[in-house]
């Protein structure tokens, strides 16, 4: 890789007071046609390109972007990692990507400033403490590491939570995935892109998509905003615009759009070291390495492409922190946000081919994508590669909605956080 970074490399150009360095990436005019067009500059689509190439050695793709790179939903996210899915499809498909998560700044030569400091799920009823022994029995029999906690430990390692017997929800204990946590968001964007541009991938913004090119039941390439691109493959990674795409393709997703919410407190000095979430108040936390608390909740229930959201969620959420945390009932909000999530009936993704020949899908991630990135990009790339599904995401086809083989996470789990 061109411009490696390292301690050597810091020290030698901060002789040059930094102007040196090369380009992370590349701003190349789109060619006439290449093997592989990936539309869409996230998480996901650059993780795909990057696979391709490193993976599979296809390195004449492109990804375009109607925005800028890492600018839609994989900035507009809480960033929390985990793989403790109750189903075994879904843990297997998380937890390849936590192993990827675990080796990724190593990887890309890029510090995407992966925290490993552990999730808690909290139970606030005898049901969800149950639900919970289900989950992390599930978890083991997939060699996920999981455990159960009491509401005592819970304080031990959390002192400023709220585990008061009178609590209006009091916690009677959690699920604790440690090697869960935190990721830089915009990190593994500019991570994925800039080891993709070293294996010769073009990554196009200001590109948006138009159409997509059919000759018969075949794509053909795409019609963007800077002229025709001829492909012999081609990817769909949108996420909340997945539906808008299918169409130009001429068929129909089972996936509903709706605006999710995330806010941000003022910085304070460290405070909480783990990630904090809670289903019955609906409300999940962390702290950022500024020491902003990053706050997120459910989705606004109306369908829409808009990036931002309702007061009532907003307020919602806040109560819900302060349900949990009384001690934050005075922090102010920094700034607020809104990502545009795709969501499928079951609540899991929809990884493989569609009605098209050559053209193939990933979406329906719902409020679930970040954590997945890498190894949603890791079993997309080896899709798109060969023309079948790898089996880790052979279970998340489109037709599993005829067959009535779902993966239902949201109804196994409550949430799909």
């Amino acid at each position: 890789m061109k411009n490696r970074y390292s301690i050597f490399s810091l020290a030698r150009n901060a002789l040059s007071h930094h102007e040196k360095w090369d380009r992370a990436w590349r701003s190349p005019e789109p060619q006439p046609a290449y093997d592989v067009i990936i539309i869409g500059a996230g998480g996901h689509g650059l993780a795909t390109a990057y696979y391709l190439a490193k993976e599979h050695g296809i390195t004449n793709v492109a990804v375009v972007e109607k925005g800028w790179l890492g600018g839609g939903n994989t900035a507009r996210n809480t960033t929390i990692v985990r793989s403790n899915y109750l189903y075994d499809e879904s843990a297997h498909l998380f937890e390849k990507s936590l192993k990827l998560w675990e080796g990724l700044s190593q990887e890309l030569n890029y510090n995407v400033m992966f925290s490993q400091r552990g999730v808690y799920n909290l139970g606030h009823t005898l049901q969800e403490m149950r639900d919970i022994h289900r989950r992390v029995n599930a978890n083991r029999l997939n060699g996920i590491d999981s455990e159960v906690v009491d509401a005592r430990q819970i304080k031990q390692e959390v002192p400023i939570i709220n585990t008061s017997p009178d609590a209006r929800y009091p916690i009677l204990g959690a699920s604790l995935q440690r090697r869960a946590g935190t990721a830089r968001h915009d990190g593994v964007a500019w991570g994925y892109a800039r080891a993709a541009d070293a294996r010769g991938v073009d990554i196009i913004e200001n590109c948006e998509v138009t159409n997509i090119l059919r000759d018969g039941g075949r794509v053909t390439g795409v019609e963007t905003t800077r002229g025709t691109i001829k492909a012999k493959k081609v990817g769909i990674v949108v996420a909340g615009h997945s539906g808008v795409l299918a169409d130009m393709a001429g068929f129909r997703l089972p996936v509903e759009s709706h605006p999710l919410q995330a806010l941000v407190s003022e910085p304070v000095k460290p405070v909480l070291d783990t990630v904090i979430m809670s289903n019955a108040v609906h409300g999940y936390i962390s702290q950022s390495d500024k020491g902003e608390l990053v706050i997120g909740a459910g989705i606004d229930s109306y369908n829409g492409y808009g990036q931002r959201g309702s007061f009532n969620i907003i307020e919602e959420t806040i109560a819900a922190i302060k349900e949990m945390f009384p001690m934050f009932s005075r922090m102010r909000m920094l700034r607020h946000w809104g990502g545009i999530v795709d969501t499928t009936p079951d609540a899991t993704p929809i990884i493989g081919k569609t009605p098209v020949d050559n053209l193939f899908i990933n979406c329906g991630w719902g409020t679930g994508g970040f954590k997945a990135t890498p190894g949603s990009g890791w079993v997309f790339a080896h899709t798109l590669a060969t023309g079948e599904p790898h089996p880790i995401n052979a279970p998340f086809s489109l037709d599993r909605y005829t067959t009535g083989y779902l993966v239902d996470e949201h109804g196994a789990a409550g949430v799909a956080h």
